[in-house]
C-alpha cells in the first residue's frame, strides 16, 4: 500500500522534534506538506525538515487532493475550527492536546468525526509511551494490590517570559483559563484515566496568586473514579523549586513516578521493591504516531481517541468550575 500522506496544521515548536519527526520516521506514513500563516515560516520548516510541500492557508492544505490526514497543532482554541472542516473533507485527523478549551467543543468534534465515520486521535502520547505501560502492567499484575488513591504534585517557578509579561497562548484566560494547567495538567489526568477509568466525580479550587497574567497559576483538586480509586492533585506554577511526583497508594504497596522528568519508576512493598529506569524516545510522540499506524491498518485501536481526550475535557472544565460542566 502506499504511504498515508499528512499534513500539518501549525508547524510551531511543538512539531519541530516531538511530533513531526514521528510522522516521517513511521513506516507507512509520509509528511507530505505543513502550513503556517506566515509563509517565510512555513517554507523555511518545510526546507529544514525535508518536507515537500508548504501552504500558508489551513484550508487548502485540508483540501489538498495530496493530503489524505491531518494533524492541527495549533493553540487549542481554534482546534474545533479546523477539526470541523478536515472532517467535511473526509480525512482522518489527529489534533494536539488539550483536545479543546471546553467539553463541550470537543463533544462538536467528537460529533463531526462521528457523523463522518472517521477515527479522531489525540496527542494525548503518554499513553503510549513504554514508561508508563510499565506503571499500568504493574497495577494489571496486582503487584500494590488493590489500588486506592493517586496524587499528583506539580510545582514550577515563573518563566522568563511571565516575569517579563510576554504574551502566551497557554497563559491568555480566553484561551487556557487554567493557566499551565490547562497545558500540562490534562497530559497527568488523561494519563491516570488510562490506569483506572473514567472519573464519576471532580471538582476543585483555582486561583491567580501572582498576577503575572490572566488565567489561573495554581490549582487544587480532588476526584474519583467509577473504580472506586480516588485522587487528588495540586498545580502551582509560581513556586520557589520545581516538582513533579505522583503517588499512586494500594492496599499492599504503592507505585512512585514522574509525568514530566524522567525519574526512574518507583515499586514499594513490604516485601521490598523495584526500581526501573525507561527513557522516553528522542521523538516522544513516536509510539503514539506508531500506534495510529495500527489503528488505520485495522489493528489495535489507538489509546488515545477522542473520546478519552473528552472525558479529560470534561473533569478539567469541574476542577475549573466552568459554568455549564
Amino acid at each position: 500500500m502506499s504511504a498515508l500522506r499528512w499534513g500539518i496544521i501549525g508547524c510551531g515548536a511543538v512539531t519541530e522534534r516531538k511530533s513531526g519527526p514521528a510522522y516521517q520516521q513511521t513506516p507507512g506514513f509520509e509528511l507530505a506538506a505543513v502550513m503556517r500563516r506566515d509563509a517565510a515560516l512555513a517554507a523555511d520548516y518545510a526546507q529544514r525538515h525535508g518536507v515537500p510541500r508548504w501552504f500558508d492557508d489551513a484550508e487548502a492544505l485540508i483540501r489538498d487532493p495530496g493530503i489524505d490526514a491531518v494533524y492541527i497543532a495549533t493553540p487549542p482554541d481554534s482546534h474545533l475550527h479546523y477539526a470541523l472542516k478536515v472532517a467535511a473533507a473526509g480525512k482522518p485527523c489527529c489534533v494536539e492536546k488539550p483536545m479543546a478549551p471546553s467539553h463541550a467543543e470537543c463533544l462538536a468534534m467528537l460529533d463531526a468525526f462521528d457523523k463522518a465515520g472517521l477515527p479522531l486521535f489525540v496527542a494525548y502520547y503518554r499513553r503510549s509511551l513504554p514508561r508508563f505501560e510499565q506503571v499500568r502492567a504493574w497495577l494489571a499484575e496486582g503487584r500494590i494490590g488493590a489500588p486506592r488513591h493517586i496524587h499528583w504534585q506539580l510545582a514550577r517557578t515563573p518563566g522568563p517570559d511571565d516575569l517579563a509579561g510576554h504574551y502566551r497562548w497557554r497563559t491568555d484566560a480566553r484561551i487556557a483559563p487554567g493557566g499551565y494547567f490547562d497545558d500540562l495538567a490534562s497530559h497527568g489526568l488523561n494519563l491516570f484515566s488510562h490506569f483506572f477509568g473514567e472519573v464519576a466525580q471532580a471538582g476543585g479550587s483555582s486561583a491567580n496568586q501572582q498576577g503575572l497574567y490572566t488565567a489561573c497559576d495554581a490549582v487544587s483538586a480532588a476526584w474519583r473514579y467509577r473504580s472506586g480509586v480516588t485522587g487528588s492533585g495540586s498545580w502551582h506554577f509560581g513556586s520557589f523549586e520545581r516538582a513533579d511526583r505522583v503517588e499512586i497508594t494500594g492496599s499492599a504497596g504503592k507505585i512512585t513516578f514522574s509525568v514530566f522528568d524522567e525519574h526512574a519508576l518507583q515499586l514499594s512493598t513490604a516485601d521490598g521493591g523495584e526500581r526501573l529506569e525507561i527513557p522516553n524516545p528522542q521523538h516522544i510522540q513516536q509510539h503514539h504516531v506508531a500506534n495510529m499506524r495500527t489503528h488505520l491498518q485495522g489493528g489495535a485501536r489507538h489509546p488515545s481517541c477522542g473520546d478519552s481526550a473528552a472525558h479529560t475535557a470534561w473533569m478539567m472544565d469541574r476542577i475549573l468550575g466552568k459554568t455549564g460542566a
